[in-house]
């Protein structure tokens, strides 16, 4: 029998459950974690959360000095009540997601847009970012 080595048990556990769809205890609260796109052009950076089912009513975000802090609590309660039944449900999600923010974005012009189950957050550059060139160094 081989012996068990525990310093990988941690990790092999944290791989297993890398990509699962939630995270947290066996309580009441449920986060759950949104995939991410970060992408960036010339003129801005753009995060796009893929959450389905939410409003834009849902979000919340947040800058707080150089960090950028993307935010939701939905919580939905359903009673049905028949002859002989009362029934009760109720589901609570949360998530939250914060990012660095670099210096060269222009924090005044941020904006966020949530169409299709996507809310996307642009973070539009300083001009004075955006109009320097890339400039070709000669070898002499």
């Amino acid at each position: 029998m081989l012996p068990v080595r525990s310093d990988l048990i941690p990790s092999l556990f944290e791989e297993f459950f890398r990509d699962f769809p939630f995270v947290g205890s066996l309580s009441t609260e449920l986060r759950t974690i949104p995939k991410i796109n970060i992408a960036e052009t010339e003129k801005a950076f753009e995060i796009e959360v893929a959450a389905p089912g939410y409003k834009k009513e849902d979000f919340k975000i947040e800058l707080n000095d150089n960090t950028l802090t993307i935010s939701s609590e939905k919580k939905e309660e359903k009673t049905e009540k028949g002859k002989d039944y009362h029934r009760r449900e109720f589901n609570y999600s949360c998530f939250s997601r914060s990012f660095i923010v670099p210096d060269h974005v222009d924090a005044d012009k941020i904006h966020a847009v949530y169409e299709n189950g996507v809310l996307s957050v642009i973070l539009p550059k300083k001009e004075e970012y955006v109009s320097k060139k890339n400039k070709t160094i000669e070898i002499k």
